[in-house]
Parts: C-alpha cells; structure tokens; sequence
C-alpha cells in the first residue's frame, strides 16, 4: 500500500470519481467529513455505493466510522460484501476494539462477509501511549495516526520538520513493528497545494518508518505514489543482494559482500526482501 484517499461518505459524486484516482486504498469517512445532522443520509449513500460497486477490482476499500454510539450504527450500515474493514475514529482502548470485533463476528455470519480488517486511528495522548496493546487487539493489520486531533490534545505546534511529534509517531512505528502488523501509514497532510513540502515530509515520515501515506486530495496521490514505489535501481539492487545473500547460504556461510564489498547479513537481507514484496 502506498497511498489511500480520503473521500466523504455524504458526497456521491466524489465517490463515483474516486475509484479512477491512482490511490491504492479509499477511505470513505463517516467521521469529521460529515456533520452531525447528515449521518444517517451519509450511511445510505456509502451503502448504496458499496452494493453498487460490489466485490469487484479496484482499489481497496474502508470506511471510518465515529467513535461510541454513532460507530455501531455505521457499521451496521455498511459492512458489506466488498469492503476491507474499517478505520476506526478517537481509538483510545482495546475494550472497544474488543466490542467491536464481537458485533463484526455477528454481522459477518449473518451476512457471509470475508474477515473485515481493523485499522485504530491514534488522535490523543492517551491513543499514543496505548499503541502496543493496540496494535495487539482483534482483527487490527495495522495503526494511523489522526495529527490534527493529537496535537490539539498535546498543545503543541510542529515546525517544518515536524520533529515536536517525533516520539509520537516513533511510538506507533514501534508498536507496529513489534505486533507483527503491517507498519503504519503516514498522516495527512492538510496543505494540499504545496506539493514540494509533500514530497519532503512524505520522505521524512518513509525514512522514519511508515509505509504509505494518507492523502486529502487526489493532487497528492502522484507524489507519495512516486515517494513510495521502488524505483528500478533499488529493485535491482535489493534482487542483487538476495541472490548473493542465498548462495551465500547454500555455500553455508551466513554472510556475504555486496556490491561495493560491504559485510551483509540476514537483518540486511530483509530490508532488501522487504523492497522486493512492495
């Protein structure tokens, strides 16, 4: 996964375009994009899309749903066949992961759906220090971060490098990578007309960890696309290494050289493995 588009579930033309943007997931939102007096409206409309759309291609599919009451209803709503999982607004607790995990049991035999996925987005402090048993919770493939919300409740105002929220986000890439999910993908951002400021941030937050980048724009999905893909030169790269590394191994030595004479192990090789999956 490289990038996923925010789109809001009361909008039935940005939803009918939004499949023939190039980002690899859609986000439909239930959440902050729509205001109080049009959730009902906005679950039919996403309903209504998801049984149009169906099972077919395409990018992959999750809807966020709002924290509490509303969230059970959303989910009522629109788990359906085609759709991924949810993303699940203001997660703080694994009581509630633990809830909702209990009510997707029911509705999937009920309704002969697949296993829905289960992404927390982490938008408090209290969120943030909770992440390890987060990401350990039911059905969770992976952890966000909601910036917007998180440094309202920590008082804090990034500068350009944003390094005012660097334990945070090193936090969440921890606690991913120790759960055995899938890394986290990077947060949004709101300056949707800066591409160059995109593509810096975009870097600075892969470098750190995250795989992936949510995006507010379909402006956005080339750039973190790009920052994302592998090019051909670090494809060839990472392919040069594992053959090297595996007749390294049938020769029965555990190490080996790369290409500029460099010592190589199993940790290297896994990078390089890493690479070659995307």
């Amino acid at each position: 996964m490289r990038s996923a588009l925010y789109v809001p579930g009361d909008a039935p033309g940005k939803l009918a375009k939004a499949p023939r943007h190039d980002a690899d997931e859609l986000i439909i939102d239930l959440e902050d994009a729509v205001p109080l007096v049009r959730k009902d409206d906005a679950r039919h409309v996403v309903a209504s899309w998801l049984r149009e759309r169906g099972t077919g291609g395409g990018p992959r599919l999750w809807v966020r749903i709002n924290p509490g009451r509303l969230g059970e209803a959303d989910v009522r709503a629109v788990a359906l066949p085609g759709l991924t999982g949810l993303c699940v607004a203001k997660a703080e607790n694994v009581s509630e992961l633990a809830a909702l995990d209990e009510l997707l049991d029911d509705l999937e035999k009920e309704r002969g759906l697949e296993r829905l996925g289960v992404v927390p987005l982490l938008e408090s402090a209290a969120a943030i220090l909770a992440a390890p048993s987060l990401a350990r919770a039911p059905r969770v493939v992976r952890l966000q971060m909601g910036e917007a919300d998180l440094r309202a409740d920590l008082g804090v105002e990034p500068g350009p490098d944003g390094r005012e929220l660097l334990f945070a986000r090193s936090q969440v890439v921890m606690a991913s990578a120790a759960a055995r999910i899938e890394a986290p993908i990077a947060p949004v951002s709101t300056d949707f007309r800066d591409l160059d400021s995109l593509r810096a941030s975009t870097l600075a937050l892969k470098r750190l960890g995250f795989q992936g980048r949510a995006c507010i724009h379909p402006d956005q999905l080339p750039v973190v696309n790009a920052v994302f893909t592998p090019s051909a030169q670090e494809v060839a790269r990472a392919r040069d290494l594992v053959e090297r590394y595996d007749a390294a191994i049938a020769a029965g030595t555990g190490v080996c050289l790369d290409e500029r004479g460099r010592l190589v192990d199993e940790a290297v090789v896994r990078s390089a493995r890493r690479l070659l999956a995307i």
